[in-house]
């Protein structure tokens, strides 16, 4: 029987060398923890000796030097555990983030592809939870059995010094509770714990679903579909942990069975011996005693056994994960150092990969000192089409070009360094405000972030701000209203060194006078600093006047969306009656 898949131990091995584990430390964690563990052995086969000297009445100076041991190594017993998990954990935790710290870079210098068909639920767990799981084998698995080899081969050791016949049935037992019980626990839980990976994951995009989307699904009455949902997969959840948890229950009965017969086994040949007189009754006490501490070390093995299994699943997902990251890249040319970028795109068709098209036929020129307005129904695409234009996103037809350089062939990082893209939900750090600023251009200043928040309508925010600039903020913008966690993302877009911007709906979540104020800022922009384009997708058409061009995306009948009309503000007033019904309502 085997606890794991090749496929899986594969995977293992590979994640363990991505914890870059420093070895050293490993075996200090075990030596410390066999420490501890040895001196509860020691302070049972003290214990047992010292009450049964101390019954003969022999001289109180014999049992001196008992009685000390017995404090020493009840004192040792919780330092040595205490300092082992000191260096156990600070062992997993280092290798948790040079694993997390791989998973990232990786992620980061992949195609896109890696990634984008993931649900953001499945990429949260692959890159949190399991990443955890991984990290978790040293401190749950790996220590616990070499903790427990040590222990119970120096146990063995001493009960077989006293009494041959009893270490032997000792490790008889000792093998039989610290092998065949995690070996059956193990593999009744792998079925059960495997399949609480994909509820685990499921039950992580369908809560994002809801923090994410819960206005839209209130709105659409949805919500409780989706609250449904969630219960029946948290039942789910809870079905499988009870499954798991008879085995466990199986593991430990076993173990105390073993305990038990290990016991008896050196009462029957310890009595016999005692007769003999080949056994002192005081050694007696100290054989048949000591086993009662020795299946400490066994214990744990059930756990470890599963927390094996589960690591192992964990590391064949992040590999999987990896292996799809490591495919190669073949965007390999450099799009060429110039002051003045022309990206366009000529008969485009954008979409997700996997998913179908949501626009075609679009045609874009954008350059520094050019404003372009994308607008259109939600839902047709435009944030696709910025994607698509970053290079984010392989074109689905059509071609991109930034100057001169196909985007699809180009490097991302030749890309970035022209053309920035701000997504409408792009990440708040749980850092300070300026920190959250520096994602864009690490040498800002604290005088140019505070000049870029006024700017973007965020002075008295600013002002209120406990410590200023240095303000933590929440996980994901937690402490922020939806309007300030917009104009801090504009703020990062305003302070990219990349002279082509492209934004999706800045103006979301502000009262109309701030966001006709703020986009026609933006809009402006290439006027002020002529060496700055801006592509921005907005709702806002109020503030549209100041946009060299509007490109009005509309979906035709049930097919994808298309460039149903475009030109300045006014010309598209003037002949597009329903571009001038919405514009006279400010959004569209």
């Amino acid at each position: 029987m085997s606890l794991l898949t090749r496929s899986q131990w594969r995977a293992l091995t590979r994640a363990l060398g991505l914890l870059d584990l420093a070895w050293s430390r490993v075996w200090l964690a075990v030596v410390t923890g066999a420490l501890g563990l040895g001196s509860s052995v020691a302070l049972t086969a003290t214990s047992a000796w010292l009450i049964a000297r101390a019954s003969q009445m022999p001289h109180v100076l014999d049992l001196t030097v008992a009685a000390v041991g017995v404090r020493t190594f009840g004192i040792s017993r919780s330092v040595l555990r205490y300092a082992e998990r000191i260096v156990s954990h600070g062992v997993a935790l280092r290798g948790m983030a040079a694993l997390r710290e791989q998973v990232y870079v990786r992620l980061a210098d992949s195609p896109v592809e890696t990634v984008a068909g993931l649900r953001r639920g499945d990429l949260l767990v692959r890159t949190g939870a399991d990443v955890d799981a991984i990290g978790d084998l040293v401190v749950r698995a790996l220590l616990p059995a070499g903790i427990a080899l040590v222990v119970g081969t120096g146990t063995v050791a001493v009960v077989a010094w006293l009494s041959p016949a009893s270490g032997l049935i000792l490790l008889a037992c000792l093998l039989l509770a610290g092998t065949l019980g995690p070996l059956l626990h193990a593999r009744a839980a792998r079925a059960s714990e495997l399949a609480q990976v994909e509820e685990r994951a499921a039950l992580a995009a369908t809560a994002l679903t809801m923090v994410d989307g819960g206005a839209d699904l209130t709105v659409s009455g949805r919500l409780a579909d989706v609250r449904t949902d969630l219960a029946g997969i948290e039942a789910e959840l809870d079905r499988l942990r009870e499954r798991a948890a008879r085995p466990a229950a199986l593991a430990a009965g076993l173990d105390v069975a073993a305990m038990a017969l290990a016991v008896l086994g050196a009462i029957l040949v310890g009595i016999p011996a005692l007769v003999g007189g080949t056994l002192a009754p005081v050694e007696l006490a100290v054989v048949v005693l000591t086993p009662l501490a020795a299946f400490e070390a066994t214990s744990t093995l059930g756990a470890a056994a599963v927390q094996l299994v589960r690591s192992a699943g964990a590391a064949e997902r992040v590999m999987a994960l990896l292996d799809a990251a490591a495919a190669p890249d073949l965007r390999t040319e450099e799009v060429p150092e110039t002051a003045s970028p022309v990206l366009t795109a000529r008969d485009l068709a954008v979409g997700w990969p996997g998913g179908p098209v949501v626009a075609t036929g679009v045609d874009l020129t954008a350059a520094p000192g050019r404003a372009i307005a994308v607008v259109g129904p939600s839902g047709i695409g435009k944030t696709t089409l910025l994607a698509t234009l970053a290079g984010l996103l392989p074109a689905r037809d059509g071609a991109v070009n930034l100057a001169g350089v196909s985007v699809a062939g180009a490097t991302r990082r030749s890309v970035a360094r022209h053309v920035t893209m701000t997504a409408e939900d792009a990440h708040i750090f749980a850092t300070t405000v300026l920190e959250n600023l520096r994602v864009a251009r690490g040498d800002l200043t604290a005088e140019e972030a505070d000049h870029l928040l006024r700017r973007c309508g965020l002075a008295s925010w600013l002002d209120a701000l406990p410590q200023g600039l240095d303000t933590m903020l929440g996980a994901d913008g937690a402490t922020v209203s939806g309007g300030e966690r917009r104009r801090i993302l504009l703020a990062r877009a305003l302070a990219s060194p990349a002279p082509l911007l492209l934004i999706d709906e800045p103006a979301e979540h502000l009262d109309q006078a701030t966001a006709e104020r703020i986009m026609k800022d933006l809009l402006d922009l290439p006027r002020r600093e002529p060496g700055r384009g801006v592509v921005v997708v907005t709702h806002h058409l109020a503030a549209l006047g100041a946009a060299d061009e509007v490109v009005l995306l509309q979906p035709m009948g049930d097919g994808p969306a298309t460039v149903w009309d475009r030109g300045t503000h006014e010309d598209l007033v003037g002949r597009n009656a329903v571009y001038a019904e919405a514009a006279s309502e400010g959004v569209s």
